[in-house]
């Protein structure tokens, strides 16, 4: 097993190994007894990260829960753990909403947002604090400055203000790194997360220091599937680059996959080639012309989903091309309509895409990385020690790229400059919701006409996404030394006339 940057990662790895080890290695009659051992096994007999052992488990038995596709458990009522475990106990479950989860017992109820002044302050005589404070928010008591939280607008002037920074900004892990404002408070302070705003990006569920949010799995499942020999292709996202080691090659990769169980790998880079001339030929003929105003890609789910929810009169200027997964998916159907198609990436919200019933996926199961190197720990799977045999060849140099922010663009724009020289072209990219939310209401204004926008919900793109094993600082060099490696540059212009229906 990896040695995991923090404990919370180490815990979710623990729990889907167990979980990888049941779906591949449990009967029908020991099912039971395992998924209920399962809290028992990871958790010590002294209590770690919390104040008893016994609210460790009960943490670690929802997590198994949700990495089994279950539902958490209802806190006023008394739930089996196992309760509901015969229809997770199949070969292909969807998810059932909501995707991304608060975990109650986990979640340390952290102050919401606001601002207080702490024991630095001095009672200076000038009060900069007070000066600044647009709706007389702060007064002097017992000589220190003192903020009214009921007047208090959380401009931030005052903590700016303060000359010996003596006012903290307190605000929720969570809720700082989630771009549409989707987390909330239940009645114990306890966050909750906004299922109207929420896009299911997971960068709350990463940035949780006490891991308390998760989402749910297919691990189970695809573990069975695998242990029962049904046919499944595994399609890779190009960010698979850097994440399981240093010295694991895409032909170790591949092998890795293939002794796990899978009957075949593709790269999901394959997809993004058809996508990046599709997008060309389209904005070529749609933008550039003038029938449509600008184009926003679609690739990121997250960011579709925030640009419907938001911006829903934007709903047109959203690309009708198929996602690389979905592209690379139908691909492998037409091919082996029998086989099971499973994505592996480095995102959460590519969960929900594949169950959506408005435009068919052909995806059977998405996997993120963190829950494949889960599956391949359960298995004693190694893939740095494998010969360096075989290799992936779906792809270009443009399709890999897409893996991070601006990649997409880049990917379009190349394609563009090769096939339509005689097109100007103005691209625009934005990564972060909280970026991306900036930019389409930039394109709502009629600030960027004429341009192909894209969004990527993750800081860094695809590469720092949520199911990701490594830093993206490191991970994004592994990938740009894949990129310029790969022996073609571009699609070709007639890949855009693929039959992918």
């Amino acid at each position: 097993m990896r040695n995991y940057d923090t404990p919370v990662r180490e815990i979710r790895h623990q729990v889907y190994t167990e979980v990888a080890k049941a779906g591949f290695e449990s009967s029908d009659e020991s099912l039971i007894h395992d998924i209920e051992s399962i809290p028992y096994n990871i958790v010590s007999e002294t209590a770690q990260y919390r104040e008893s052992i016994y609210r460790e488990r009960a943490v670690a038995s929802e997590r198994v829960r949700l990495a089994m596709g279950l539902s958490l458990r209802p806190e006023s009522k008394a739930v089996h753990l196992t309760d509901g475990l015969a229809a997770s106990n199949i070969n292909e479950k969807y998810y059932e909403p909501p995707l991304m989860q608060v975990i109650p017992s986990a979640c340390a109820a952290c102050p919401p947002n606001k601002y207080i002044v702490s024991n630095m302050c001095r009672g200076c005589v000038a009060h900069p604090c007070m000066q600044v404070c647009p709706k007389g928010a702060i007064s002097m008591k017992d000589g220190k400055s003192f903020i009214d939280q009921e007047k208090c607008v959380k401009c931030g002037k005052c903590k700016a203000a303060c000359p010996y920074d003596a006012i903290s900004h307190n605000v929720r892990p969570c809720e700082q790194a989630c771009g549409v404002k989707a987390i909330g408070s239940d009645e114990q302070g306890r966050a909750s997360i906004l299922d109207d705003k929420c896009v299911s990006c997971g960068m709350c569920m990463v940035s949780c220091p006490f891991g308390a949010i998760s989402d749910k799995s297919q691990i189970f499942q695809l573990a069975h599937a695998l242990r029962d020999g049904d046919k499944i292709v595994a399609i890779v996202a190009p960010a698979y680059i850097g994440q399981f080691g240093d010295d694991v090659t895409p032909g170790k990769f591949k092998t890795a996959l293939q002794v796990l169980g899978f009957s075949d790998v593709h790269e999901v880079a394959f997809g993004a080639d058809v996508g990046a001339i599709s997008e060309a030929h389209h904005y070529a003929h749609e933008v550039a012309t003038g029938n449509l105003p600008f184009l926003l890609t679609s690739c990121c789910p997250s960011w579709s989903m925030m640009a419907k929810k938001f911006f829903p009169t934007m709903i047109d200027n959203i690309s009708q091309e198929l996602t690389p997964m979905v592209a690379t998916a139908r691909k492998v159907k037409q091919e082996d309509p029998d086989a099971k198609v499973v994505f592996i990436g480095p995102c959460a919200s590519k969960k929900l895409e594949a169950m959506r019933r408005t435009v068919r996926s052909d995806v059977d199961f998405v996997l993120t990385f963190e829950e494949l190197d889960a599956m391949f720990d359960a298995r004693e799977i190694e893939p740095a020690s494998f010969e360096d045999e075989g290799s992936l060849h779906d792809a270009t140099a443009a399709g890999r790229g897409y893996a991070v922010a601006g990649g997409v663009a880049g990917a379009i724009e190349a394609c563009l400059k090769e096939y339509y020289p005689e097109v100007p072209v103005h691209i625009e990219h934005a990564e972060s919701l909280a970026e991306c939310k900036k930019m389409l209401a930039l394109a709502k204004a009629g600030k960027l006409k004429g341009c192909m926008i894209e969004g990527m919900a993750c800081p860094g793109g695809c590469m720092g996404g949520a199911g990701t094993n490594v830093p993206i600082a490191k991970s994004s060099k592994a990938l740009k030394k894949f990129v310029t490696g790969s022996s073609k540059k571009l699609p070709a212009k007639e890949l855009k006339e693929i039959e992918l229906s």
